[in-house]
C-alpha cells in the first residue's frame, strides 16, 4: 500500500519502520518539526513535509500517529481535498472513530497496544493491534495493513477501546512510574536500580502463568502493619510517595481479602 505517515514521534517511528520493512511504500512523513520529519523520512526513504497542506493526495492510507490532543485539529485539514478514495486512520487508544465524522468517507482506527520509544524498535509481529472501520472498505484496508505487520488483530469498538487503553495505563505507565520511584529511593542510598531487574522480570513472567491476583505477594497482602508502618516512615520526606504507598497497600489488601471470600 501507499502510505502517508502523519507524525514522527515514538509510535509513528515504530509503525512507519514496521510498514516500510513489510514492503509498503511510505510516500511522506509529516511533522510540524522539520528535524523530526527529516529524521524519520530518511529511515523510511521518503519525503518529509512540515505543512499539512503539502501532504500528498495519492496515498491509499493516511496514518495519523500524533498526540491525542492535536488529532481533532489535524483531521479537518488532512481530509480536505481530493482524497475521497483514501482511508484515514488514527492510532490513539482513547480517541473515538467519530473524530473523522463529516471529514472523511472511509476511516477507522489502528491501535497497537504497546509502549514505544524512538530509540528502541519493537517487533510488531508480537503486538496486538485493535482495529475499527466505519465501512467495509475501511475495515478491510485496515485489517490488511495491520495483518502485514502483526500476528494479532482484533476488531474493537471505540467505547471498548477506551477501557483497553485505561487498563494499559495501569499495566504499563503506572507500573513504570513505580519503577521510577524505586530507582529514586535506591539512588538516594547508593544502590543501583539494576538489582531490581531480576525481581521485575520474574514478576512479569509470573502473570504469564498466574492471574495477577494470585501472583500478588508482599506485606500488604497479609496486612503486616509493622512492616508497612516502618516502610511508610521511610518515605516521610516525600508525602506523595507516602500517599501512593498507603493507597496501594490498602487496595492490595482489600483485593486479597475479597479474593479469600470469593474462594
Amino acid at each position: 500500500m501507499r502510505i502517508a505517515v502523519i507524525g514522527a514521534g515514538n509510535l509513528a517511528t515504530n509503525i512507519g519502520v514496521a510498514l516500510h520493512d513489510a514492503g509498503h511504500e511510505i510516500l511522506q512523513v509529516y511533522s510540524r518539526t522539520e528535524k523530526s520529519a527529516d529524521t524519520l523520512a530518511k529511515r523510511l526513504c521518503c519525503e518529509a513535509v512540515t505543512e499539512l497542506e503539502r501532504v500528498c493526495d495519492d496515498a491509499d492510507i493516511y496514518i495519523v500517529a500524533v498526540k491525542d490532543s492535536v488529532i481533532a485539529d489535524i483531521v479537518p485539514v488532512l481530509c480536505n481535498g481530493g482524497r475521497k478514495d483514501a482511508v484515514f486512520v488514527h492510532t490513539a487508544g482513547s480517541i473515538g472513530i467519530s473524530v473523522f465524522d463529516g471529514y472523511a468517507i472511509h476511516y477507522g482506527v489502528l491501535y497497537p497496544m504497546q509502549t514505544f520509544s524512538k530509540a528502541r524498535q519493537v517487533d510488531f509481529r508480537e503486538i496486538p493491534c485493535f482495529i475499527e472501520g466505519n465501512d467495509e472498505k475501511a475495515l478491510t484496508s485496515i485489517k490488511t495493513l495491520a495483518g502485514s505487520i502483526s500476528e494479532s488483530i482484533y476488531e474493537l469498538s471505540s467505547e471498548a477501546r477506551k477501557y483497553l487503553h485505561l487498563s494499559a495505563v495501569f499495566a504499563c505507565n503506572f507500573v513504570n512510574y513505580c519503577y521510577d520511584i524505586a530507582s529514586e529511593i535506591l539512588g538516594e542510598h547508593g544502590i543501583s536500580f539494576d538489582v531490581m531487574l531480576p525481581l521485575i522480570d520474574e514478576t512479569a513472567r509470573k502473570v504469564h502463568e498466574l492471574p495477577p491476583s494470585e501472583a500478588q505477594t508482599g506485606p500488604a497482602v497479609r496486612y503486616d502493619e509493622n512492616v508497612m508502618g516502618s516502610q511508610k516512615s521511610l518515605l516521610a520526606a516525600n508525602s506523595d510517595f507516602q500517599k501512593i504507598y498507603e493507597l496501594m497497600s490498602k487496595s492490595i489488601h482489600e483485593t486479597a481479602e475479597k479474593k479469600k471470600k470469593d474462594d
